[in-house]
């Protein structure tokens, strides 16, 4: 038996086969999951065409995470094709251009009140969306970066993933009653499709290709998707709350 035999699973933020979120669905078919993912818009094509990369193409039902007509509705959607859900994952994040860059010092609130409600608040909004469906309880995990110090450039994005785990650590006590965990795993840097959008990603890999102490595959999404199933099963029935750093070590090294 596999590690999520039987349990049905939503994946939000499938783009691209590179993704950590297409190899957590990925991984989760192969440990016994049926899975289910989420996009909307544009990016409905294509999420389309990599689900067909998957060992067994996915549904995909429509959410767009500051719609509240979509959240009211994901509920729904979902029982068309599972009738519950034992596993969430969050892997949305989202600054305006002006956000980040540098720009700190001048980003207007219209901007950064876009980071943070697609980054951060949006947790708690998938959270409570898909919590109809866990009546007997689940496991919520979101994909962060290391929100403990200043990164350059990363600017509003960096203050966004501060409260994504801020809240993270809210709906595990809120939630934590009614049998659902709520963790997150922190990656080191990986060339996806949205790390190539945030300026000045380079220095990252600078960073991990001198700090990590066992090394870092900015090319190898696995070990985090790995870490997501984990935290998805029933090996860590007690955890909730908890930051899993999948970064080579480098959280744990000075400068």
């Amino acid at each position: 038996m596999g590690l999520l035999e039987g349990k049905r699973i939503l994946v939000t933020g499938v783009l691209t086969d590179q993704s950590i979120a297409f190899h957590v669905a990925r991984l989760a078919q192969e440990e016994g999951a049926f899975v289910v993912l989420t996009s909307f818009g544009r990016t409905m094509n294509l999420t389309r065409r990599t689900s067909g990369r998957l060992p067994v193409e996915a549904p995909i039902v429509e959410l767009d995470v500051t719609s509240d007509e979509d959240l009211a509705a994901l509920a729904d959607r979902v029982r068309e094709h599972a009738d519950g859900l034992d596993g969430v994952l969050h892997s949305i994040g989202f600054a305006p251009e002006a956000a980040l860059g540098g720009n700190f010092l001048k980003t207007a609130w219209a901007d950064v009140s876009t980071a943070l409600q697609v980054s951060a608040y949006s947790l708690k909004s998938l959270a409570m969306a898909a919590k109809p469906l866990m009546p007997q309880g689940g496991s919520v995990v979101g994909l962060d970066f290391d929100a403990t110090i200043a990164w350059p450039k990363y600017d509003w994005m960096g203050v966004a993933k501060a409260a994504f785990e801020s809240t993270a650590r809210y709906l595990a006590r809120d939630l934590g009653p009614e049998g659902i965990r709520v963790n997150l795993v922190a990656a080191g840097p990986i060339r996806t499709m949205a790390a190539k959008s945030i300026p000045g990603f380079d220095e990252f890999e600078a960073v991990w290709s001198t700090r990590s102490p066992i090394g870092w595959d900015l090319d190898d999404p696995v070990p985090a998707a790995r870490a997501c199933v984990a935290l998805m099963s029933d090996w860590f029935p007690a955890t909730t709350g908890e930051i899993v750093h999948v970064d080579g070590g480098v959280h744990s090294q000075g400068a």
